[in-house]
């Protein structure tokens, strides 16, 4: 579970690093939106152009194979090091296509990026993150506003 300060941080985030691996343990990498909560991080599949649609995402392919993923964000400093901190949720990723927590999940990341105000989200899946493992480092709290 996610400590106040660590959560914080989390929030104060715009994005983060998303990894998942397949059934084989290849590894796939990207920078994703999300919402933490203090169990859950969701991650929303959104209506930005991708290579390939929806549900055909690698992230969404990986988790159906291997629903053990990581996700990492870092605030980073170049001027002051002593400001650098990072935040890692690891867990089991479940995919929701509908429901309450769907619904409820998409109404929070629509209320955390304006972006996605204007988006369909409501047909479109979220990956929950069950939250099984968190470890940070660093200053949590410079970036906190």
């Amino acid at each position: 579970m996610l400590n106040a300060e660590q959560r914080a941080f989390l929030q104060s985030q715009r994005t983060a690093t998303l990894a998942t691996a397949d059934a084989a343990g290849a590894p796939h990498v990207l920078p994703v939106c999300f919402l933490a909560e203090a169990a859950t991080v969701y991650i929303a599949i959104d209506e930005k152009p991708k290579r390939v649609a929806g549900r055909n995402l690698k992230r969404l392919r990986n988790i159906a194979e291997n629903p053990q993923v990581a996700l990492v964000a870092d605030h980073y400093d170049d001027a002051d090091w002593s400001r650098l901190g990072w935040v890692m949720v690891r867990g089991r990723a479940e995919i929701l296509e509908n429901g309450p927590e769907h619904t409820r999940a998409q109404q929070g990341l629509k209320a955390r990026y304006s972006q996605y105000a204007e988006m369909a989200l409501e047909r479109l899946p979220v990956i929950a993150i069950r939250i099984e493992r968190v470890t940070s480092w660093g200053d949590l709290k410079s970036t906190i506003s």
